[in-house]
């Protein structure tokens, strides 16, 4: 299978007008556009019956103790887990585009609930955690928000964006599931799949 993310190139910065957070140099960090790239792929395997589009971020701190603190950074060292973007799944075997911003055009407070239509059924990101505690942006996020990594990190972050071919036509998923969940259900249905790997910072040293 062959994956192209429009205006992302393998190796290089995601596009600001993508993010959910941009560079801002009197607060660190100001919300962006947080628009969905549009997204295509080709050479997909006989016997496809559904797909997964899927975002993660391999380069989350695993201790957020120092996350946006004045005066810290987030160290090099600090163990990393994976943060997940974007999770869109049973997405038919006709389909072969997603449209830049059509599944995110801007970031919503509080989130946007999880949803089935035509395109598939969203899964729910790892915004949904990491913004517990912020009362003016807490909820529940479904479907695409962009990059946001930490301002004080000491590493710039990777995005991979891949989508999976499967041989079922629907995830055993209820409608509330993460990406541990899709990973899971879809252990032993991958026939193909397509990555590239952007990386974006909002550290100005790495910028």
């Amino acid at each position: 299978m062959d994956i192209k993310v429009k205006d992302i190139n393998e190796g290089q910065p995601v596009p600001e007008h993508f993010a959910f957070g941009v560079y801002d140099p009197d607060n660190h960090m100001a919300l962006g556009r947080n628009l969905n790239p549009e997204v295509t792929w080709s050479g997909v395997p006989e016997g496809t019956r559904s797909f997964v589009v899927m975002i993660k971020d391999p380069d989350v701190p695993g201790d957020a103790s120092d996350v946006n603190q004045e005066g810290k950074a987030v160290s090099k060292k600090t163990p990393r887990v994976d943060f997940y973007h974007w999770l869109l799944v049973d997405v038919p075997p006709t389909v072969a585009r997603i449209e830049e911003g059509q599944e995110s055009n801007g970031v919503v407070p509080k989130g946007k609930a999880p949803c089935k239509d035509a395109l598939g059924k969203r899964g729910i990101n790892d915004y949904t955690d990491f913004l517990a505690g912020d009362p003016d942006l807490a909820g529940t996020y479904a479907g695409y928000d962009g990059p946001c990594p930490p301002w004080n990190d000491e590493i710039v972050h990777r995005y991979i964006f891949t989508v999976f071919a499967l041989d079922v036509e629907h995830l055993e998923l209820g409608d509330e599931f993460r990406g541990p969940d899709v990973e899971k259900a879809m252990a032993g249905h991958i026939l193909d799949e397509a990555s590239v790997m952007a990386t974006y910072t909002l550290n100005p040293d790495l910028r």
